[in-house]
């Protein structure tokens, strides 16, 4: 099992503590990471675009002119795409974009996921992590030994509002519970942050 240093809000450390090898100690997978990340990224596209076929464009469904002996190509509708203004053929419309991969191969990105953060040192659990009033000011100062300029991720348990609301003015700053951790927020991290109290909880979600 992996081993890494519980530090307090100083950054000093306080102890250590040995991290779950069901979710912590998993050997990469890149491959199955590539491809959760890019499946959540699939399902939060909008899928908005839209275009007008020859039937939805605005003008006349008169024949511009008679078929034969004007020495005109031959044309049954001002609508028609190969025409100025008109429909669009093939063009996109609204549709989703989401689609999903067996929960055991994403459970495992993320198990990988978590494990390569280890790995490179950029995961700090916290001996406590807690806000006595919801201050953006206040965890910013907290976050700011520990994230540098880097996006942060910072795991916290159900009753850790004051954290959440604190960190909505923060845009470097993403604050998941347990239970919504995903691949994409894991990997795009620059560090993550966890409490010792809450590291039983992951591995219970997440093993």
């Amino acid at each position: 099992m992996p081993i890494i240093d519980i530090v307090d809000l100083e950054k000093q450390k306080v102890g250590t503590v040995e991290l779950p090898k069901e979710v912590f100690g998993c050997e990469p997978r890149p491959s199955l990471v590539h491809e959760a990340v890019i499946m959540q990224r699939a399902c939060e596209r909008q899928g908005t675009a839209s275009t007008l076929h020859r039937g939805e464009v605005s003008g006349s469904g008169k024949k511009p002119w008679k078929q034969k002996h004007t020495g005109r190509a031959r044309a049954g509708s001002l609508r028609s795409p190969v025409w100025r203004h008109g429909g669009t053929v093939f063009g996109p419309k609204p549709r989703s974009y989401a689609y999903s991969m067996p929960k055991k191969k994403y459970r495992a990105a993320l198990q990988s996921a978590l494990s390569a953060k280890v790995g490179s040192s950029q995961l700090v659990v916290l001996s406590d992590f807690a806000l006595d009033e919801p201050k953006t000011k206040t965890l910013a100062k907290a976050l700011g030994k520990f994230r540098g300029d880097s996006h942060a991720l910072v795991i916290t348990g159900k009753d850790q509002g004051h954290v959440q609301q604190a960190a909505k003015n923060l845009a470097d700053v993403t604050v998941l519970s347990v239970d919504r951790l995903n691949v994409y927020d894991i990997v795009r991290a620059g560090v993550i942050l966890v409490s010792q109290r809450e590291l039983q909880t992951v591995q219970e979600v997440w093993s």
